[in-house]
């Protein structure tokens, strides 16, 4: 039992209260935006602003390059998607819940590869290249941005987007000694599926009814 203690927060030991801290807020926050999101309202952005904010300036300080630009990423979209929310269009309605269309589809694939040619270059740059945990950074970091560009969007394939980072992201802070943002994680996939659910009701009543 101490073992498994050991591995899931004995890594805590070198770190800061004050860091530790400001990790279970983040996390907390991050919780719930991603809820905040599956209910469709605006408090998404704030406290996910909050909580990339905070994320940034600890994983600056951990050399988590990756991790680091996604949430820096995550804190301008929020601000993007914060717009594209409150919008209203010609019949005074917000942004709807829709589909993605061809065009925006072509954005994604530039969105994803443009990702991943930066975040490698990033690592290459600070020479962080070569190993496992950088490789699979740089694939959940194309991941999470083109999820967060989608639900700034509001569309409803963010949540795909957000179930596959998810899956991956959890034994990957294992392995980073983040078990708090691991836990966090494992939670999100399961409210990324709950949201997509959520969505897609909401969306297939307003097409009913449209």
């Amino acid at each position: 039992m101490s073992q498994i203690f050991d591995f899931l927060f004995g890594q805590y030991a070198d770190y800061a209260f004050w860091d530790v801290t400001l990790e279970i807020v983040a996390a907390t926050l991050g919780l719930i935006s991603v809820w905040c999101a599956t209910k469709n309202h605006i408090a998404v952005f704030p406290t996910g602003m909050i909580s990339t904010g905070i994320y940034v300036y600890l994983l600056l300080q951990w050399s988590l390059l990756g991790d680091m630009m996604i949430n820096g990423y995550y804190f301008m979209m929020s601000i993007y998607g914060w717009y594209i929310w409150t919008r209203r269009n010609d019949h005074h309605q917000p942004t709807p819940i829709t589909k993605m269309t061809r065009k925006e589809v072509r954005w994604l694939g530039l969105i994803l590869i443009g990702s991943l040619i930066f975040v490698y270059a990033i690592y290459v740059w600070f020479d962080k290249w070569g190993t496992t945990t950088a490789t699979i950074d740089t694939l959940t970091t194309a991941i999470f941005f083109g999820g967060m560009w989608l639900m700034a969007r509001r569309k409803i394939e963010n949540w795909i987007f957000w179930i596959v980072g998810d899956v991956i992201s959890v034994p990957l802070y294992l392995i980073k000694g983040l078990t708090f943002t691991s836990l966090q994680y494992l939670i999100f996939t399961f409210v990324a599926v709950f949201g997509y659910i959520a969505w897609k009701k909401a969306l297939h009543k307003s097409t009913t009814a449209a």
